[in-house]
């Protein structure tokens, strides 16, 4: 799993017909150095919007997610994040390296 934001909606008229009904968002991976990491794609499974941070989850459990194996999915959001606790100590000791 991976802790990401949503930075964005896809619009796609024209898709394979597995991806109907499904709502794209792009997503940006957020790195432990509060530094923006990959950009890319997630098919959304809990309504998520532009802003919020959100669980990703990639490859077989990511069909999963969005009910069937079949669909040509690699990433999606599973959750919602309302609060994250990080170590602090820890967390200081890798921003003042």
């Amino acid at each position: 799993m991976m802790i990401c934001k949503v930075v964005g909606h896809v619009w796609a008229t024209k898709k394979e017909e597995a991806l109907n009904g499904l709502k794209l968002m792009v997503v940006r991976e957020v790195e432990t150095n509060e530094k923006n990491g990959s950009t890319f794609v997630a098919a959304d499974s809990v309504g998520a919007g532009i802003g919020e941070r959100v669980l990703v989850v990639t490859g077989s459990t990511a069909r999963r997610a969005v009910g069937s194996d079949d669909r040509p999915v690699d990433c999606a959001i599973v959750g919602i994040i309302d609060s994250l606790e990080v170590d602090r100590e820890a967390a200081q000791q890798k921003k003042s390296r």
